[in-house]
């Protein structure tokens, strides 16, 4: 079963571990206690958007960056393949290339 909150916490894990920050060091900038920021990252606890937001700003991070990775991480388990164009009907109409298309590159 996919569980969001273990694939977002993955994706904050992966965030700040790229960044070779540790566990304290957000926690401490995000205001969050370091035992939730933990929970969240072991997608054992439901992060409220209020601390999403903050943890996202603690990293630096958009909170749209991270749900935008978290929506490929639950497409790809779900074994959906994430496309790479917009379907002209979520864009304007002077956008559209061939096809009614538009790149998302």
């Amino acid at each position: 079963m996919i569980l969001l909150r273990r694939e977002l916490g993955d994706a904050l894990r992966d965030l700040r571990q790229k960044q070779g920050r540790t566990l304290r060091e957000v926690s401490g900038t995000a205001r969050v206690s370091l035992g939730y920021l933990s929970e969240v990252e072991r997608g054992q606890k439901e992060a409220s958007s209020e601390l999403l937001s903050s943890i996202c700003g603690a990293l630096g991070t958009p909170l749209s960056v991270v749900l935008s990775e978290v929506s490929d991480r639950v497409a790809l388990a779900e074994d959906l393949r994430v496309p790479d164009v917009v379907p002209a009907d979520l864009v304007g109409e002077d956008v559209r290339g061939p096809e009614g298309l538009v790149s998302a590159a």
